[in-house]
């Protein structure tokens, strides 16, 4: 990727010298927070309550800690910063192109666990996009895991950042709620659904991905490391290396050919209507 390293936009929330950094905010959760605590959680699957209790949520103090940062972490974090404001510079353009308002997101930084507007935000759980916040949570610890499941390069990272902002998008068109929407009313489409979504980040990644090949941003070379990244990532081979076995049924972000398909197509195209993960085509 042709970039030059400079700093962090305000666009981020750099957390890593915090301990259980704050995103609730406050004296706690309070009922508010709780009830909408409670609404993610039924529509999504996923216990945020618990999981904010459990991380501590409650408190009110947080802690510093002394922050060590190597040159190749700090390269990393300007490089997500940069990652960020071009996908949402480009996203503005295209939207405003429609008539829409691009409102522009924020990527928290973070080491272990933070706390976000979806409850706990953990490393274990990998990056992440928050609807009721709209902000990216990332630990930059991931882009280590990312190697060890085969793939490296500054735009593998690019793309995972490029996906979350691709969830971004979503939200802001509405598609994100009409989906969530969609789950609570027939649990048994909800897998399906959220593959769908998870896919039509992708593609969204893959018109950002575009757009930089036309701005000689990047080259050939850096698309093969997206597509690399997308197909790392894809639940067949989670699966498959984490039980030695694929179960269809459960996957929620799509199989690695169906990651690198939709990321391509946005991709070759560069065009949102060609994103339409839900046509079943």
């Amino acid at each position: 990727m042709r970039w030059t390293p400079g700093g962090l936009s305000s666009d981020v929330e750099d957390r890593r010298g915090q301990s259980g950094g704050g995103g609730l905010g406050g004296g706690g959760l309070g009922i508010v927070g709780f009830i909408i605590l409670l609404v993610i959680s039924l529509v999504t699957g996923r216990n945020y309550i618990g999981a904010y209790f459990s991380s501590g949520g409650g408190a009110t103090q947080q802690q510093s800690r002394p922050r060590t940062v190597s040159p190749e972490e700090d390269r990393s974090a300007q490089l997500a910063s940069f990652v960020l404001g071009d996908a949402q510079d480009t996203w503005t353009q295209i939207l405003a192109k429609e008539g829409i308002r691009y409102p522009r997101a924020r990527l928290v930084l973070f080491r272990d666990s933070t706390r976000s507007g979806c409850g706990a935000a953990q490393s274990s759980t990998g990056p992440f996009y928050c609807p009721a916040d709209q902000k990216v949570y990332l630990d930059l610890g991931f882009w280590d895991q990312l190697k060890q499941f085969g793939a490296s390069g500054e735009f593998a990272q690019a793309y995972v950042i490029a996906h979350e902002i691709g969830h971004h998008v979503q939200n802001v068109l509405g598609i994100e709620r009409k989906v969530r929407g969609m789950q609570q009313q027939n649990p048994q489409a909800r897998n399906q659904l959220s593959v769908a979504m998870e896919l039509q980040a992708d593609c969204f990644a893959g018109v950002w991905a575009h757009s930089t090949t036309n701005r000689q941003v990047t080259d050939q070379a850096d698309i093969k490391g997206g597509l690399q990244a997308a197909a790392a990532v894809g639940d067949d081979r989670m699966q498959k290396m984490a039980r030695g076995y694929v179960t269809p049924d459960s996957f929620t972000h799509g199989s690695s050919e169906q990651r690198m398909s939709w990321f391509n197509r946005g991709f070759t195209t560069g065009q949102v209507s060609a994103c339409n993960t839900f046509s079943g085509s």
